[in-house]
C-alpha cells in the first residue's frame, strides 16, 4: 500500500454541498472506520481557488485511490468539479498503523 493526496474542487453551490454533506462525512468516516481513509477535511475558497477537499488515502496506485472515492455523495450529485491524486512520502510525522 501506499499514500496519495487527493484534491476536490467543489462546484459553487453551497445549498446542495450543504444538503449532501452528511452522506459525504458518512462515507468518508467509514472509509477512514477501515483505514483506507486516513485523513479528509475543507479547503476553504480563496481568491485563487475554490472550496474544496483533501483526503489522505492508502491505496495500491492512484488509479486505486480515485477508484475508492468514486462512490463518494459528493461526486454522485456532481459537487466535485474537478480532482487531482497524487503519491505522497511522508517522512516527518506519519500515521500510526
Amino acid at each position: 500500500m501506499a499514500t496519495f493526496v487527493v484534491t476536490y474542487a467543489y462546484r459553487p453551490d453551497p445549498a446542495r454541498l450543504d444538503a449532501v454533506r452528511p452522506a459525504h462525512r458518512t462515507f468518508l468516516g467509514e472509509l477512514n472506520a477501515r483505514g483506507v481513509v486516513r485523513v479528509s477535511g475543507p479547503l476553504p475558497a480563496t481568491a485563487d481557488a475554490p472550496a474544496g477537499a483533501l483526503l489522505v488515502v492508502e491505496a495500491d496506485d492512484a488509479q486505486d485511490a480515485l477508484h475508492t472515492l468514486d462512490p463518494d455523495p459528493f461526486r454522485d450529485a456532481d459537487l466535485i468539479a474537478e480532482r487531482s491524486v497524487r503519491e505522497w512520502l511522508p517522512v516527518i510525522g506519519g500515521f500510526a498503523s
